[in-house]
């Protein structure tokens, strides 16, 4: 399935959010996160973030396109360079 995850998070777990994300998707973009991933990756990585996050002040949002077929993605402008810049 493919995954697109985006999140805001306070700025003192932002480096742990994305360093998990990386695990398992690509950056495509300041707070969004997207790729191919298993049903059962998937529900390991959401695991993983809301252990990371606040409950109270952050928030994950989690977009599941089951059949990729039916998803279209356009881009304009500049793709972000290689998340390892940031760490």
């Amino acid at each position: 399935m493919f995954v697109i995850i985006t999140y805001d998070v306070s700025e003192k777990r932002v480096n742990k959010v994305c360093k998990k994300l990386k695990e398992y998707l690509n950056w495509t973009q300041n707070s969004v996160f997207e790729g191919e991933m298993t049903k059962t990756q998937f529900l390991k990585c959401r695991r993983d973030l809301e252990k990371i996050i606040d409950h109270e002040t952050d928030s994950i949002y989690y977009y599941v396109v089951e059949n990729p077929k039916h998803l279209k993605k356009f881009h304009v402008g500049a793709e972000k360079a290689d998340l390892d810049l940031f760490f």
